[in-house]
């Protein structure tokens, strides 16, 4: 792949899930802890429970992608299996939720390593990723990140929106294109930050192939080690 080569790096920005850590689908398996108190509360399944997955991972693509927050998520998702009172659910789902992160969030190999590296050479380092909080935090602290853990539903905007990727340059307190990126998703992580004036570095972790149709990374590493050579 052709790429524009790194400029001087100051700061990294980062995404999380399949950047710094992995959280093995745990928000799916947290609805479906829901799914079993509704219905030991006279709620009910829609259909098996394959379909019941699938409906939910359509649910929290659409919240991921902005649709609506993760409170109406979980509301919807009680009310369409005939829970009267969803909103006393609300609370539940995101305990549950962020009480798995020490069982379900496994850390990139290379992570804590990779980060103290760039705390001795003094690189400012921040999160910004899709999702709400106190999960977001809660899955940096499992990955012993000590920077800034920016996230979407905190800002009130979400990659590939260029404000949030100017919060990011805010919160590292150094100019948007001396500030290097690096996720794993091409069009939100890497041409976003491209577009917002950032250099996107692109963690390939799976050999996949990038979209033709997207601005080419700044520079694609397939392990975080790999970062070192770039700042």
């Amino acid at each position: 792949m052709q790429t524009s080569g790194p400029r001087r790096i100051r700061a990294v920005g980062f995404d999380f899930d399949h950047t710094l850590g992995i959280d093995n689908k745990l928000e799916r398996v947290a609805f479906l802890r829901l799914l079993d108190a509704a219905c030991e509360h006279g709620g009910h399944c829609i259909g098996t429970l394959a379909q019941e997955i699938e409906r939910i991972d359509d649910l929290l693509a659409k919240q991921r992608a902005g649709s609506f927050p993760i409170e109406e998520a979980v509301q919807r998702f009680m009310h369409q299996r005939g829970v009267a009172d969803a909103q006393t659910y609300v609370k539940q789902y995101k305990r549950i939720a962020v009480e798995m992160v020490g069982s379900f969030v496994i850390p990139q190999p290379g992570v804590r390593e990779m980060l103290a590296m760039l705390r001795e050479r003094r690189i400012p380092v921040a999160i910004l990723t899709n999702g709400w909080n106190p999960l977001q935090r809660r899955k940096a602290e499992r990955v012993h990140f000590g920077g800034p853990v920016l996230v979407s539903a905190d800002l009130g905007m979400q990659k590939p929106d260029a404000q949030a990727f100017a919060a990011l340059a805010q919160a590292v307190r150094t100019e948007a294109s001396e500030v290097a990126f690096v996720g794993d998703t091409p069009q939100s992580d890497v041409a976003g930050a491209i577009a917002a004036g950032m250099q996107g570095i692109w963690f390939d972790a799976e050999g996949a192939r990038y979209p033709a149709d997207l601005p080419q990374p700044t520079a694609v590493i397939h392990n975080l080690a790999e970062l070192a050579a770039l700042v």
